[in-house]
């Protein structure tokens, strides 16, 4: 089975200028813990709630001022539509990653979670061994 089965293509991204407040607010929204970072469609990174708060909150950061692109992650993770939902699963665990923007050409077409795979009662093994990867951390 392909990620384009099972991703989410309505995907609520922002811009770098967007300031974590507002990206804090649709977190809220929207219940996810990361939201892709767009030029255009261009996909140009990441930003976690987990990097609002080390990155900003903990370090007393000025919040309301403070843009994504002073925090993003530019090193982003992706898959394509026409990637293995097997080979997913194993990068999500790899990585300790829950969700994962889907891109065609850099442009981003969508979003898999790893509850997309489960939810469809697909390789459910594999989804679940994913996650039990993500929850203990990687073990060296």
């Amino acid at each position: 089975m392909k990620v384009r089965e099972v991703m989410t293509s309505s995907v609520d991204w922002v811009s770098p200028d967007t300031s974590i407040v507002e990206v804090a607010k649709l977190m809220t929204k929207d219940d996810i813990g990361s939201v892709p970072i767009c030029e255009g469609n261009k996909l140009i990174g990441i930003i976690t709630d987990r990097d609002i708060v080390l990155k900003a909150v903990a370090v007393g950061g000025n919040t309301s001022n403070t843009s994504v692109k002073d925090i993003m992650n530019t090193k982003v993770i992706s898959v394509s539509a026409d990637q293995d939902v097997h080979e997913v699963a194993d990068i999500m665990a790899k990585n300790q990653i829950r969700r994962l923007p889907v891109v065609d050409g850099g442009n981003l077409i969508g979003i898999v979670a790893l509850g997309d795979m489960a939810v469809e009662k697909i390789h459910i093994n594999e989804a679940g061994d994913a996650l039990s990867s993500i929850s203990q951390g990687v073990h060296h």
